[in-house]
């Protein structure tokens, strides 16, 4: 897959409406697909186009895509291609209907193939240690389970499902249809039987013949080190059922996380703005320094140490999410000025200023100019 962002894939503008990026990928797909295109790229083309789609023909991908780039897209990786890729025969129906075309459909309808069972989402906040450290939580999701009374075969116990006197169990119907191009068949689900081929004459008490049955599970999740807002786990098969036969959908649990009262994140680097007072600034000083461990780490300030100044604690940041190892903690310096004094403490400082004259020194960088530097701001 290439870098190229999606709205430029599919010649949309970052405003479009879903109906528009439908249309688009649509027209998009049948040019590339390679089974018509006759193009050398047709293939790479077709797959950008499904990446593309997938992610912004769902409004929470979209959401994040538009606000952080594909960085937002977390542990996905982009986007499964497994749960967007539109087959041909599913590109054929959706843009002419289930018509003999003559180009290699399959005889059963759209809903008698296996369908993947719907994704679901679960979010969960966690505390600033805990996404540095990682942790369990526990998750509770409300889903669609297999039926536990019938097994999924919507017939109540002691009974089995019936062919379907109409389709004959195809789980469809055709007709003949007088078009502009003479005669064509048209296909469509059964309306008896929905396209299942089978009828239910005594549907089961429990899930009232549809297979399914709602339940309330609780999944333990496993937070790995080093997730920050917007990370996405995704815990496959823990989705939604899928349809005659086809994959479980998956659940995705998508993190945010609580500031902390004094660290803050930079990447995988902490940063920890403290406080020292003139004198240590001035004089050097041993300082016992906070880290995220909850543990202090011993500093020592040489004198004449300016505000902004920053010292590294190796190792004392977050861990990476793929592969080994921390950043750093970045302890900003700010000398603490004083707003109130003794008056022995006045008296001190009017002698130290008779030492140090009243002349000024224009810098050509002032405090913010210098830390934004140091922060590669």
């Amino acid at each position: 897959m290439t870098n190229r962002d999606y709205y430029d894939i599919l010649g949309v503008p970052k405003n479009a409406s879903a109906e528009d990026i439908k249309a688009a990928f649509r027209k998009l797909a049948r040019q590339y697909h390679p089974d018509v295109s006759k193009e050398a790229n047709a293939e790479e083309k077709f797959k950008e186009i499904n990446e593309a789609y997938g992610v912004l023909s769902d409004p929470e991908k979209r959401r994040r895509y538009d606000q952080f780039g594909r960085a937002g897209l977390g542990d996905m990786g982009g986007v499964n291609m497994h749960d967007y890729t539109m087959d041909f025969n599913d590109l054929v129906e959706e843009l002419f209907g289930s018509f003999g075309f003559g180009f290699g459909t399959s005889s059963g309808p759209r809903s008698r193939r296996p369908r993947r069972g719907r994704d679901l989402q679960a979010s969960v906040s966690l505390r600033f240690e805990e996404a540095v450290f990682g942790t369990e939580k526990i998750v509770e999701i409300t889903r669609n389970e297999v039926c536990s009374t019938c097994h999924g075969s919507g017939a109540a116990p002691g009974t089995t499902p019936q062919r379907c006197p109409t389709c004959g169990g195809r789980g469809e119907v055709r007709q003949v249809r007088q078009t502009i191009l003479g005669s064509m068949m048209q296909s469509g689900p059964c309306p008896t039987c929905g396209g299942r081929g089978e009828v239910i004459p005594s549907p089961c008490p429990t899930c009232r013949g549809s297979g399914l049955e709602r339940k309330t599970v609780k999944k333990v999740v496993s937070i790995p080190a080093g997730v920050d807002t917007g990370t996405q786990i995704r815990l496959a098969g823990e989705g939604e059922p899928g349809t005659l036969g086809g994959p479980q959908g998956n659940l995705y649990i998508l993190i945010s996380v609580e500031p902390h009262k004094f660290f803050k994140r930079r990447e995988n680097d902490i940063i920890l703005n403290l406080d020292i007072n003139v004198a240590q600034a001035v004089l050097g000083a041993e300082i016992e320094v906070p880290t995220v461990e909850g543990k202090t780490e011993r500093l020592s300030i040489p004198p004449g140490t300016q505000p902004g100044k920053i010292f590294t604690l190796k190792g004392r940041g977050i861990p990476y999410l793929r592969k080994s190892g921390r950043g750093d903690q970045l302890v900003i310096i700010n000398v603490d000025i004083p707003t109130r004094l003794t008056k022995e403490q006045r008296e001190l400082f009017e002698k130290l200023a008779a030492t140090l004259g009243t002349a000024v020194k224009p810098k050509e960088k002032g405090f913010l100019d210098w830390l934004s530097d140091a922060l590669g701001g």
